[in-house]
């Protein structure tokens, strides 16, 4: 039983996924480099992969088992380490047409960190608790950022319900 619900678990993830990936897709078909930031162990930047074959994904995360994901080629680069890190938000700073950050950022700073990621015209994708959804656009407003769309996210039955955002920086 253990392995079946584990098998749904990915399967879900998996179809979220997707589901972020084309969100993307429909704004921007081609991008040629995405930052996923938190990537864990980058099954999301290997997930997306599938609809973009040509773009470089990179990602960041604290824990070193994103190295795991570089040897598997999940990603193609991988940054040990927090985008608030200001000698890794200097390496990373506008080399991206999408940062994807699928959590409520921990601080402005880390908002303000994914946001500095960005070429200009870059999309930044957030997934975030509906009661956050407004304060988040309004932030991203004042940081010069167009909302481009939001969406709900009723895909993951295992999640709380989230609000996809996705913010065009100026």
């Amino acid at each position: 039983m253990n392995r079946l619900r584990t098998r749904v678990a990915d399967l879900d993830r998996q179809r979220r996924h997707r589901s972020t990936a084309r969100a993307i897709q429909r704004l921007l078909p081609e991008p040629e480099s995405w930052l996923d930031i938190a990537t864990g162990e980058a099954h999301f930047p290997g997930t997306a992969k599938e609809l973009f074959p040509y773009t470089s994904f990179d990602g960041t995360d604290p824990d070193p088992r994103l190295m795991l994901a570089r040897e598997a080629e999940r990603v193609e680069e991988a940054y040990v380490g927090t985008l608030t890190d200001p000698s890794l938000a200097a390496v990373l700073r506008a080399r991206y047409d999408v940062t994807t950050l699928l959590r409520t950022p921990a601080s402005p700073e880390e908002l303000h960190a994914a946001l500095a990621t960005l070429r200009p015209a870059g999309l930044l994708l957030l997934e975030i608790p509906h009661a956050q959804a407004e304060p988040l656009r309004a932030e991203l407003e004042s940081q010069n950022c167009a909302i481009v769309t939001t969406t709900r996210l009723v895909l993951d039955r295992f999640a709380a319900n989230s609000h996809r955002l996705i913010a065009r920086r100026a």
